[in-house]
């Protein structure tokens, strides 16, 4: 037999004992779920306002479970948060949330019909079936705040090859070349007698992170029992004797090895460290064969340099190529191109280099286990000659605007392939802060017999000038800077091609 549930007007019939009862627990519950959701998510709030990586699911299980919120509207999830008056409502509400671009995400209160007082079958359903469209809804909401704190971390990502020169006066570098006695002669600018000091004291800084100083016995323990190779042209041996005596001012001289004579191998050994970093010449990366069948000085592009057997099994590699490839007249180290077996007259440059760099690129897939090898590649290091000479240069170019790409076609080449390679190499992307300092290259103070120089070349001297390499300490010093920043604090850096 069907039971029939009939419901009178309140005013006609008297209320049960017992429904009062249910009712008023019930009205209980209600107040109890609401003030436990709110106290939830002031707790969210607070924590996400000091730990920006909060576990949102806390959010989502809370805001799922209570049946009753009052009007709410989130701004800018990801820094701050207001909350509109909320009461208990007589009625249950649903809830629909609506965002704009860059906007609120706003929660809105919809009217629903009052459950009765009696509860059938049928009620029993549509209340499961509104507390399913509600929970639905609600990890909705939850997700989109996820998706704006995410995308919020995203954003406040450090590039620390963006910022600006800051003048410091007390800042010192961090060697000399009493310190360091293995410098080179050209790039050793205060022992050959440069008189300012100037340049020594502009440090890079980006205002949105800290960018570490380079710490010597930090980068030593951290690469413990490790390798670094540099490899490239002399702008990459610039940046090894940086690196070398960054290293070899951190430790006593008695506990290093350093055999730095020779200009296409150069090696330090930290022995406390069981540590090595080895410099490795080869400014194409590709073979230029000197001995070719031919008689001629044959450039192989799609061969890499015979030294690559050494690189292998490195920890760390840094690799660079650029200004020996638009040398002209004299100064071009090849007579002919070999490209698919064929010797070439001419090609243009920019295919010749784009070839190249293939080559180097399936070298890395083929060779180096990206996961246990960290990958660099250094983008080109800027001349300042002809309308920005460093002659003479004691201040960096201060117009933040100055932009002087060299040339801006091989850096666009060595960009898509950085891209095309994805994961498996990072860019140390040094050119743009690199532009500024025209008062860091060594100038006519490549040599201790500058005065000497001077008089000689005093009609040439555009070309004796030194306006390629840098002074060390120097430029190179924050190069490493940077390295040392994206090796080990990978968190707050930006390595992109953007």
């Amino acid at each position: 037999m069907k039971t029939q549930v009939i419901t009178k007007p309140l005013s006609q019939n008297k209320k049960n004992p017992n429904t009062i009862k249910t009712m008023e627990l019930n009205e209980t519950w209600k107040l109890c779920t609401y003030g436990s959701f709110v106290g939830c998510l002031v707790l969210i709030i607070l924590i996400n306002h000091n730990q920006q990586d909060v576990n949102i699911s806390t959010a989502r299980s809370t805001v799922a479970f209570s049946p009753f919120i009052g009007n709410l509207v989130v701004k800018n999830v990801s820094s701050s948060y207001e909350e509109k008056p909320a009461g208990i409502m007589a009625g249950s509400k649903s809830i629909s949330y609506s965002t704009k671009d860059n906007g609120p995400v706003i929660m809105e209160m919809k009217e629903m019909p009052k459950l009765p007082e009696t509860k059938s079958d049928e009620n029993v359903l549509d209340e499961a079936a509104t507390a399913a469209a509600f929970k639905f809804q609600s990890l909705n909401f939850a997700g989109e705040i996820e998706k704006r704190m995410n995308a919020s971390k995203k954003a406040k990502k450090c590039n620390v090859f963006e910022g600006r020169w800051v003048y410091k006066e007390d800042e010192r570098p961090q060697y000399t070349s009493k310190v360091c006695p293995f410098l080179e002669e050209k790039m050793s600018c205060q022992k050959n007698g440069r008189p300012d000091f100037d340049y020594e004291k502009w440090v890079w800084e980006n205002p949105d992170c800290n960018i570490p100083r380079f710490n010597g016995t930090d980068f030593l323990e951290k690469m413990r029992g490790k390798r670094v190779i540099v490899v490239g042209d002399s702008l990459n041996r610039n940046q090894w004797e940086s690196l070398a005596c960054l290293i070899y001012s951190s430790i006593h001289p008695s506990r290093a090895v350093v055999d730095a004579k020779g200009y296409a191998y150069k090696v330090l050994k930290a022995k406390d460290y069981d540590f090595t970093v080895e410099f490795y010449w080869s400014p194409f990366l590709v073979h230029l064969d000197l001995n070719h069948e031919s008689g001629s000085k044959v450039l192989s592009l799609e061969k890499l340099s015979p030294n690559s057997e050494q690189w292998r099994g490195a920890d760390v590699m840094v690799f660079n190529s650029g200004h020996w490839w638009i040398h002209l007249g004299k100064l071009k180290a090849w007579d002919l191109l070999q490209y698919k077996g064929e010797l070439l007259d001419e090609m243009k440059i920019e295919l010749a280099y784009q070839a190249a760099l293939k080559t180097w690129a399936k070298w890395i897939k083929d060779n180096v286990d990206t996961t246990k090898t960290t990958v660099f590649f250094r983008s080109i290091s800027p001349e300042h000659k002809v309308n920005q000479w460093c002659f003479n240069s004691t201040q960096p170019i201060t117009d933040e605007s100055y932009e002087k790409i060299y040339p801006k076609s091989m850096t666009k080449i060595i960009e898509a392939q950085i891209r095309e390679m994805g994961s498996m190499v990072r860019y140390l992307n040094i050119t743009k802060l690199s532009e500024y300092r025209q008062d860091a290259h060594p100038s006519v103070f490549r040599s201790k017999e500058w005065r000497v120089m001077v008089e000689k070349y005093k009609r040439l001297l555009t070309s004796y000038a030194d306006c390629s390499h840098w002074c060390l300490p120097g430029l190179p010093d924050t190069w490493n800077r940077l390295l040392y920043a994206s090796l080990f604090y990978a968190h707050t850096t930006e390595t992109s091609t953007s």
